[in-house]
């Protein structure tokens, strides 16, 4: 199981984890109005790291955790110790627990904790603000929104590249088209409380 890095500032490879809401059709109206305007009709769940559709569990960074987080801009809320974030959790039943790996320079196989299982890759602007797979209104020129999985990302590291360069080619000027790759793995909750 990974703990606590000795540092806070980012490696190559080094996996992150970050706990964040679902966004499932449990969530009712939301849902509905998101999949009508997406058209991702496929999905049976978000799992991302755009924070408008899948925002943290810990919004709040507190004093505590800057020996536990990776202290740079747009990545306050990415922990580098899964053990100390595991103990900051609410207690709540239903969230994602996700170990990423950002811009990684291969494909899978990753080394993950215990329990974790590779989802795949989202695209998410530089900034962190939002995810150009599922909360720009699609990039058509670009990808076809039906090679999203049921959980709204690429599955293949080759295409998940091809797509990241492609956005910044063809899109310069969009501030969302300028991504970082994200390797996505999530935890079964139920199984580890």
């Amino acid at each position: 199981m990974i703990g606590r890095m000795d540092r806070a500032e980012p490696t190559k490879m080094q996996p992150f984890f970050i706990a964040t809401e679902t966004f499932t059709p449990r969530n009712s109206a939301a849902w509905s109005n998101y999949v009508a305007w997406s058209q991702l009709t496929q999905l049976t769940e978000v799992v991302s790291l755009d924070p408008l559709l899948c925002p943290t569990l810990l919004p709040d960074i507190k004093d505590e955790y800057w020996p536990h987080i990776v202290n740079e801009n747009f990545m306050l809320h990415f922990f580098v110790d899964l053990d100390f974030l595991r103990e900051q959790l609410p207690n709540k039943d239903e969230f994602n627990l996700l170990c990423v790996f950002r811009n990684p320079d291969r494909p899978p196989p990753y080394t993950l904790p215990a329990g974790f299982e590779f989802l795949g890759y989202d695209l998410v602007d530089v900034e962190g603000n939002a995810s150009a797979l599922t909360n720009c209104g699609g990039f058509p020129d670009v990808f076809d929104h039906r090679e999203l999985s049921s959980t709204g990302l690429l599955t293949s590291y080759p295409r998940a590249v091809q797509v990241q360069s492609e956005l910044r080619a063809k899109h310069p000027d969009e501030h969302h088209a300028d991504c970082h790759l994200w390797a996505i793995a999530r935890v079964d909750i139920s199984r580890t409380q």
